[in-house]
């Protein structure tokens, strides 16, 4: 899966959000944040730390410290993408909503689908920006937690009530629905 950009650092601390297609609602329409608590614990497996997520009804905003492995952070986002995708389109098989399979579909590229591509779930591209300091870090988890509670979104009364999301745990010290590790933590561990 293709960024706009490349990440040259093969670790590091990031802020990460991908999309899905054409700003679709396909984790909600399947009930699929369980998809992305998994990914996360995939990611925990090979030795990364989640230090927070908010995980919205089209798309994801994370921030991830990666362990430097074998693997470029593009692949290891990609390759999630990818096996996220493939779950999703089982899951929208399943409830018979052929009209957003044929969506996603058509929205496969002519090159990608000569490849055997059948379906575009998230958009091609992933947004990151690399987590310097404590103070720009905070700012992304804040960020990322008022996405709920924001626009045209309203989907818990507070950011502590989105269930959904590490608020909180940034803010009560309680964990949510997936655990993470406080970013300031980050310093005494070798990535």
């Amino acid at each position: 899966m293709p960024t706009k950009r490349t990440i040259e650092a093969d670790h590091g601390h990031f802020f990460i959000t991908f999309t899905c297609r054409h700003w679709l609602p396909l984790i909600a329409v399947i009930d699929g944040y369980d998809i992305m608590y998994n990914w996360f614990d995939f990611l925990r497996k090979q030795g990364h730390f989640i230090t927070g997520y908010v995980i919205m009804p089209n798309h994801l905003h994370a921030t991830i410290a990666f362990r430097k492995t074998h693997k470029s952070i593009n692949k290891i986002v990609g390759d999630g993408k990818r096996f996220m995708a493939y779950t999703i389109v089982e899951r929208l098989t399943n409830l018979g909503r052929h009209d957003l399979l044929i969506e996603l579909e058509m929205a496969v590229n002519p090159s990608d689908k000569k490849r055997g591509k059948h379906h575009e779930v998230w958009e091609e591209s992933f947004c990151w920006k690399e987590c310097f300091g404590a103070h720009f870090t905070w700012q992304k988890i804040q960020y990322m937690h008022k996405n709920p509670c924001s626009g045209k979104w309203m989907l818990a009364q507070n950011i502590i009530a989105y269930q959904h999301s590490s608020a909180r745990f940034y803010l009560t010290g309680h964990q949510a629905a997936y655990s993470v590790t406080h970013f300031m933590h980050l310093r005494n561990l070798t990535l």
